[in-house]
């Protein structure tokens, strides 16, 4: 690595909204007034963008060309006018609510709010740097001691993440480690700074799509000037969006306008779905898929939906071929359909973005150059993919998504493989683009581009994909999509979840930070997979408590490929059903309050479910809180541990809350002891909050507390 930093900049001519530097070596440095309260600063090592164009901020109408939008159009932002001082070596450019300082002499900015406060400033001496021998490319930032990052994705560990390093190159993590794992199956190249001294939270959003490292203190590094933290991209150019918010909430706000705000889902994606890999594994799929109909009746189990996985789709090699239905499991795809549909349950089908070499299509979609190509051969690039069992995999090549043919191949797809049979959504998975040789190529709509600077915007587009076929084919139906893995910008067509968990009271609570984390990441429409994917079926006691927790998410699925063979279902432990059965029924007396919050998520980008500094920034044991969240104005604080029948809560400041159980008042500021026995959790509803309900006949009902 040969790190070098832009030396003898000259302020050159630029637009009326941009200030621009120009390096000695031919870099460009420049800084765009967007609005009052969004800058960008771009970092150009060769002068120019290595990627012309992006597809994860949007125009004007909320979305992108499919060929991307050229990265240096700010034809959709008000662009409003700022003014200009320069005094020694620092230009300052001065908004209604910000100042940047641009210190020449050292290529470092430092950022005030309206009160002239100093809020960021970047580390003088590296603040901007590019590997000449490499393609890596670097942002350097000074780090407060009392500072709080929040977002990143679906980062493993405490909400907070100073002090962590996070690399950030979306991976099938397969029985992932809630609280040390990285990285997962996310690129979210985003965060909210929040300094308590100041009381003021922004947002730095880095466009660039390149496998990235995040050190937000951990490193130590004496040849730098002071306390730092930085931004890494292998590829690309540093490109962020400074977001200042004010507040955690409304930079996570700000974040959803810039990068599209998050789909409006149908009111049925708020209830049960139900999901396990087991059904579609039988030999008997279609009965074994039709029975659990049968027993959601037979317990009173209220469901939505049922997740179809990919074992309906193997051919006679044992393969999964996407788009394929193997008949001897399921010989009569739309009598399925149509028996799930007489039940009154939707239903998704599992699709991956890997073709098998022996799938039926291969040939012609290689004929076709509809795969992500090898830089030398021109052949389609290929990996091993999962296939099968556990650890089973088979040669294939990934589909290019930034090929039109590709595009519309796989819309006409999911349209005559599927939906023509009375499949009602679509599930991508195994959508991370695993392919080790960043210089394969992508079609690029015409202008080839190195897979290096393209797997997260590849899962985008899968999704846009996905989520067009549904709205063409059903055009009075509001299209349901759920995605693995993720970008800005899927929350425009997809919700998301946690990946593939793992059996353990341990990820029943650190899977609650990565919830929170998804949230204030500008993907509201998120959940886990309950009672976990991977291992022995869950005890009782630790199925009841993540029911609990579950039925208070945005998404609520329960799912399983369980060592033991067993299947994770609501009647699995009879002496617990009656509490799973009346936790499921609350969850559907919530869904007016949960349609309600996602509809403002859709319109505002709130997130759906927040951490509780949200609302108390100023409190310092809500600051510190990674476990215990809001759904709206409901506090929910989980049971995660074995044998607890009551445990320690703490009620934020400035609010007074109401005990959903006992109607009990108590002043924000304290911690208080909880009953939880096994039938609840603790619930607390904020002051002022006003909770619609609906019972099985249909009546609403609304909670006024306070």
């Amino acid at each position: 690595m040969r790190l070098t930093t832009p030396n003898a900049l000259t302020r050159i001519d630029a637009d009326a909204h941009t200030l621009a530097l120009r390096g000695s070596r031919g870099e460009l440095f420049a800084v765009s007034v967007l609005d009052h309260n969004l800058i960008r600063v771009r970092f150009y090592p060769e002068g120019a963008p290595r990627l012309d164009r992006t597809w994860t901020v949007v125009d004007a109408t909320g979305t992108t060309p499919l060929e991307g939008r050229q990265r240096d159009d700010l034809s959709a932002f008000p662009c409003p006018p700022f003014t200009t001082t320069m005094q020694g070596d620092v230009i300052s450019v001065q908004t209604d609510a910000l100042r940047v300082d641009i210190h020449t002499d050292d290529l470092r900015l430092v950022w005030h709010d309206a009160h002239g406060r100093a809020f960021a400033a970047d580390l003088g001496g590296r603040s901007y740097a590019y590997d000449r021998a490499g393609r890596a490319v670097f942002h350097t930032m000074q780090r407060r001691d009392d500072e709080q990052y929040y977002g990143f994705g679906e980062p493993a560990g405490t909400l907070n993440k100073h002090g962590m390093r996070l690399r950030l190159y979306p991976c099938d993590a397969v029985g992932y480690n809630g609280e040390t794992s990285d990285p997962l199956y996310k690129h979210i190249p985003f965060y909210t700074t929040y300094t308590p001294d100041l009381d003021y939270a922004y947002g730095l959003f880095y466009d660039n799509a390149s496998p990235t490292t995040f050190d937000m203190g951990k490193a130590v590094d004496a040849s730098l000037r002071g306390s730092f933290r930085s931004y890494q991209a292998d590829d690309g150019d540093v490109d962020y969006y400074l977001l200042a918010g004010g507040d955690i909430t409304n930079v996570t706000r700000m974040l959803t306008t810039l990068t599209g705000k998050p789909a409006l889902l149908p009111a049925w994606a708020l209830g049960y779905f139900g999901s396990t890999m087991t059904y579609t594994e039988m030999p008997d799929a279609q009965d074994q898929l039709k029975q659990f109909a049968a027993l959601c009746q037979q317990h009173d189990i209220p469901v939505s939906a049922f997740q179809m996985s990919s074992g309906y789709t193997t051919d006679v090699e044992g393969r999964r071929n996407v788009f394929t239905w193997n008949r001897s499991r399921i010989p009569d795809p739309a009598a399925m359909a149509a028996d799930f549909h007489a039940a009154g349950i939707k239903l998704l089908a599992n699709v991956k973005p890997h073709i098998l070499t022996t799938h039926p299509h291969y040939a012609e979609l290689a004929a076709m150059g509809a795969f992500i190509t090898d830089p030398d051969t021109g052949a389609p690039a290929q990996n091993h993919y999962w296939s099968g069992g556990l650890n089973e995999t088979a040669p294939g090549a990934l589909l290019d998504f930034t090929n039109p043919l590709t595009f519309d191949w796989w819309k006409a797809r999911i349209k005559d493989a599927l939906l023509v049979y009375g499949i009602d959504a679509i599930w991508n998975d195994n959508n991370e683009y695993q392919l080790w040789d960043d210089d394969a190529l992508c079609h690029g709509f015409g202008t080839p581009i190195r897979l290096g600077m393209m797997r997260p915007i590849q899962t985008l587009l899968m999704a846009r994909a996905s989520h067009e076929a549904l709205r063409e084919y059903h055009p009075d139906r509001i299209p349901f999509v759920v995605s693995r893995s993720a970008s800005p910008g899927v929350a425009r067509y997809a919700q998301t979840w946690s990946g593939d968990n793992t059996t353990s009271w341990h990820t029943l609570q650190w899977n609650t930070p990565m919830g929170l984390s998804l949230s204030l990441s500008g993907l509201p429409n998120t959940g886990h997979d309950i009672g976990g994917l991977f291992g022995p079926q869950p005890e009782p006691e630790l199925f009841v408590r993540w029911v609990q927790m579950g039925a208070l998410l945005p998404r609520f699925t329960i799912h399983s490929w369980n060592s033991d063979d067993t299947v994770n279902e609501p009647w699995m432990h009879a002496d617990v059903l009656p509490i799973i059965r009346e936790w499921m029924k609350f969850r559907y007396a919530l869904l007016p309050y949960l349609e309600a919050l996602m509809v403002r998520a859709h319109e505002t980008g709130e997130p759906i479910i927040r951490p509780l500094v949200c609302i108390a920034p100023q409190d310092e044991r809500a600051r510190a809180e990674s476990f215990d969240f809001l759904l709206g104005d409901l506090l929910v604080a989980p049971v995660y541990a074995p044998d607890i029948r009551a445990r320690d809560v703490y009620l934020p400041t400035g609010s007074r809350w109401y005990d959903w159980h006992s109607d009990q008042v108590y002043e924000g500021g304290q911690t208080i002891h909880a009953d939880a026995p096994l039938e609840r959790i603790p619930l607390f509803a904020r002051a002022g909050a006003r909770i619609p309900l609906i019972d099985e006949a249909g009546a609403v009902t609304v909670r006024a507390f306070g």
